[in-house]
């Protein structure tokens, strides 16, 4: 049978930004105790990660960057920026979670296993080449795609981005290619600023960067129209080789950080989208990576509901179906892309792509 990964590990709680920080171990935990439901089933296999090499890291972020983190291991407060504090062993979790990410990439592109989920913190799709930003040390996601490209013999690797925040660092990783395509839902204007239409990408990367910047109130029908009709047919015309989710579970309709109003359910439909599409384009190769989500409850079972329709898990498969039956029904309900929303996609990324 094949299994879904779940990659993961006691050192991520080790990061300690502070109590009060939004952004602490009590994220991980609720999610890892949701876990024990799944605890036994033949179709999950539990991965214990290993650090990301130098190498790795060097491939997306400076030297300089690098040691500025790694300078931080041992102190017991250390301030990156405003929202980004280190602890002891902040340096420790961040080389493991861009190494979990790592391995997940190479677990799914050997078809070792079905697909994976690296679970994961500190966060990493606002890392920059040379800093820390919005929480985030290393760029986990950008890391594991550029290692893809370049040890696993990858051309070509779909990035999407469904976190309520812009991934400023990612974008700006694969600015310049055609072999990432960045595909980005975000609440905008909002943190960090980036994200307009407007960015498509430059020289060998124009149109290979894909901004959905929406509104607040955003639904799980709304999201089910970007995913069914914008991202869905960009995919087929890209045809990647790997498919990889920054996934970010502050889209939930009671997250603090945010006012999009996604429900687990829409989270199992999401999932869904992308596993068929890594089905039908790369041969299933799907690896998600957790970044946001910041509602104890809604990440929590966001992340379940995102597992159970990963491994095909009755009642996550349920939920993905409900909104997928209303999704055509959408359009004029509250919460939904309006159609006029849609068209101006339609009209912005025209020039290159149908849909």
């Amino acid at each position: 049978m094949a299994k879904t990964a779940i990659v993961t590990s006691s050192v991520f709680l080790a990061h300690d930004p502070g109590f009060s920080h939004v952004e602490n171990s009590s994220r991980l935990e609720v999610v890892c105790d949701g876990l024990k439901s799944f605890a036994g089933r033949p179709e999950i296999l539990f991965s214990e990660p290993e650090p990301a090499t130098r190498a790795d890291l060097l491939r997306v972020h400076s030297g300089e960057h690098i040691d500025r983190i790694g300078a931080t291991a041992g102190k017991p407060y250390d301030e990156l920026d405003a929202d980004t504090i280190t602890s002891a062993r902040s340096y420790e979790a961040a080389v493991l979670a861009a190494g979990a990410v790592v391995g997940g990439a190479r677990l799914v592109a050997a078809q070792e296993v079905a697909n994976a989920f690296a679970l994961v913190r500190p966060p990493g799709h606002h890392a920059e080449k040379g800093y820390a930003k919005g929480f985030c040390l290393f760029n986990n996601v950008a890391v594991a795609a550029a290692y893809a490209l370049r040890e696993l013999g990858l051309k070509r690797v779909l990035i999407v981005d469904w976190d309520l925040h812009h991934g400023n660092g990612t974008q700006n990783s694969f600015y310049q290619t055609d072999q990432v395509l960045y595909f980005s839902t975000h609440m905008y204007p909002y943190y960090p600023g980036s994200g307009a239409l407007q960015e498509q990408g430059s020289g060998r990367g124009e149109g290979y960067n894909v901004n959905v910047p929406l509104s607040g109130g955003m639904n799980d029908l709304a999201y089910a129209t970007i995913f069914n009709d914008v991202l869905a047919p960009i995919a087929r015309q890209y045809q990647p080789e790997m498919i990889m989710v920054s996934a970010g579970y502050d889209i939930y309709y009671g997250d603090p950080l945010g006012t999009m109003a996604v429900t687990e359910a829409g989270f199992a439909h999401l999932t869904r989208v992308v596993k068929n599409l890594a089905t039908e384009l790369c041969g299933g190769r799907l690896l998600l990576t957790l970044e946001g989500g910041y509602s104890l409850t809604g990440l929590r079972d966001g992340v379940l509901a995102s597992v159970g329709e990963l491994a095909g898990i009755p009642g996550s498969t349920e939920l993905a179906g409900k909104i997928a039956a209303l999704a055509e029904a959408g359009f004029g309900r509250p919460g939904c892309l309006p159609l006029a929303s849609l068209a101006t996609l339609r009209r912005a990324y025209s020039g290159n792509w149908k849909i």
